[in-house]
């Protein structure tokens, strides 16, 4: 990028630092925003498995609809905030969602209630569908009597929380995007600055909001995450002013337009969107939906890449589409291993990891903290290789940073494999296995994640960049849903969410972590095999 001082308009905008203070607001919305996602992410699956007594398989399920929701409806957030609402409009409507639904998660109900099997009923009871066992029944199976209200409660929290990522998360960044020039030398900074407000909200959140939830209760826990996303919510609407206008819609007059009698364009979308969340509701209940309609979008949308360029463009950029499409379905690997962090592996350091470290005892959903306290202080460290390799001619193509950020995502698991054959005497494995596989998975992210949408940009015909985009955040949206089927794999028979064999519950997470370690291995090595002809594809674009 060239180096193009800022024009005079840029200049008399308020400055800090040397950059825009809208900069600083979108900073602190987003980690706060960060925060109240993050605070949330790390307590779901043990929320659902120790106090509503989900089994494995139920709690994935569902933690995969949702993860996989969160990451495919942005792309309809920004398409709507870009033609339509504004990026400003969109981030307010996008903050008012979330903090309701958050709010809305720290709703528990009562905790759910396991008969077991042989128990003989002491007074009648109430099924789900209404049938009545009378009181003296011996039970032929085990029976779970959970709170059906406050689980309505809590699937609508995650309908607002998904439907205000889904406006809030694409349009800050393109916010900061558009408080710079094109050119400005400052820009890369700036959402340097950004990023790392990303990873504050994310590293403090895990560690408070999973201490809250599972030291003092569920609903401490996500309230603070809620009281995150207000805060956040509050700084942006209070500096607005901030934004100079680079935020406000294309054409304003466009929104006042009717759409449906006395309803506007802009309150049609309000609307619109409120209505959907009956069916995001029923959706994020079922994974199966997601899942499938996530597979039938991904190959529309790849197939339509293909197809435009093979039609439309040049046979370089034809050639350059494969690759970005190759390169697409080679994330879909990555964040499936690496999504394992608030799936397998946060059932894994709950159920078989000794947490007692240093005298006193760390959360599980804790250890998600991991992955953002080692991109805040390796992040630097990788920026200045890649340009210390560069100067001498030795940096990594995109395809092999691939491969190196999918083969690492492999080596984590490598390393739970291994700490696996030195248990104490309770049949748990030291936490410093998991601190590794942590590391090792974040050294990978920090090989490819950068890289990704440099890429898209680069590689994608710059007719369709916009739907090349949106075609990696798809395949990001697929990734969550076959990590969480991959961990059900994993899937154990708990005692009211506590495991009773420690050393085949050890065991079993072994085996699926074996099995990831191969895949992830093999998939790098893949990588770097055809990184020659991928590179070629490119056509001189690095």
């Amino acid at each position: 990028m060239s180096s193009v001082a800022p024009t005079a308009d840029i200049l008399e905008q308020d400055q800090l630092f040397g950059h825009p203070k809208g900069l600083y607001i979108c900073f602190a919305t987003e980690l706060w925003e960060r925060f109240s996602f993050y605070g949330m992410k790390y307590l779901l699956l043990l929320y659902l498995t120790k106090y509503h007594l989900f089994t494995d398989a139920m709690g994935l399920d569902v933690l995969g609809a949702y993860a996989g929701l969160v990451y495919a409806l942005p792309v309809i957030g920004g398409m709507l905030a870009d033609r339509y609402l504004g990026f400003r409009k969109a981030v307010v409507f996008g903050g008012i969602m979330l903090s309701l639904g958050h709010v809305l998660m720290a709703v528990e109900g009562h905790q759910a209630i396991n008969y077991a099997a042989g128990t003989v009923l002491s007074e009648a009871l109430t099924l789900v569908d209404g049938t009545v066992l009378a009181a003296g029944t011996t039970l032929a199976e085990n029976i779970v009597i959970r709170d059906v209200a406050a689980l309505d409660v809590f699937y609508f929290a995650l309908a607002l929380i998904v439907m205000g990522v889904g406006f809030l998360k694409p349009n800050i960044s393109t916010i900061v995007g558009r408080l710079y020039e094109q050119g400005d030398a400052r820009r890369d900074s700036g959402f340097t600055i950004f990023y790392m407000g990303i990873n504050i909200g994310s590293f403090t959140a895990t560690l408070l909001c999973g201490w809250l939830g599972e030291t003092y209760g569920w609903g401490y826990g996500f309230g603070a995450a809620g009281i995150g996303m207000i805060l956040g919510l509050i700084t942006f609407l209070w500096g607005q002013k901030y934004l100079y206008g680079h935020a406000e819609p294309s054409d304003p007059e466009r929104l006042k337009e009717s759409a449906l009698g006395p309803i506007n364009k802009e309150w049609a979308i309000y609307l619109g969107s409120m209505v959907a969340l009956a069916a995001v509701w029923w959706v994020v209940q079922r994974e199966h939906v997601v899942h499938t309609g996530q597979y039938v979008m991904l190959v529309m949308a790849g197939s339509g890449l293909l197809g435009y360029a093979f039609l439309k463009a040049t046979r370089e950029e034809f050639h350059r589409m494969i690759v970005l499409v190759v390169l697409i379905a080679s994330t879909i690997v990555f964040w499936a291993l690496f999504e394992q962090s608030a799936s397998s592996m946060t059932l894994y350091a709950d159920r078989v990891v000794d947490r007692n470290v240093l005298g006193g005892e760390v959360r599980a959903s804790q250890f998600g903290s991991l992955n953002a306290g080692f991109i805040i202080l390796l992040a630097p460290v990788f920026a200045g290789l890649w340009i210390w390799l560069s100067k001498r001619g030795w940096e990594p193509s995109t395809p092999v940073k691939f491969g190196l950020g999918i083969l690492q995502a492999g080596l984590g698991f490598g390393v739970l494999v291994f700490g696996a054959q030195f248990p104490n005497e309770a049949g748990q494995v030291a936490a410093i296995w998991l601190v590794l596989a942590y590391l090792l998975h974040t050294t990978g992210e920090l090989c490819l994640s950068p890289v990704g949408l440099s890429a898209v940009t680069k590689l994608a015909v710059p007719k369709v960049v916009g739907a090349a985009m949106g075609t990696w955040f798809l395949a990001t949206a697929l990734s969550e849903t076959l990590a969480t089927r991959m961990s059900k794999w994993a899937a154990i028979d708990t005692a009211e969410g506590e495991v009773q064999d420690v050393a085949a519950a050890l065991a079993t997470y072994t085996d699926l972590f074996q099995f990831l370690m191969w895949f992830g291995i093999g998939a790098g090595i893949v990588m770097f095999i055809i990184s020659p002809l991928l590179r070629k594809g490119m056509h001189g674009i690095h």
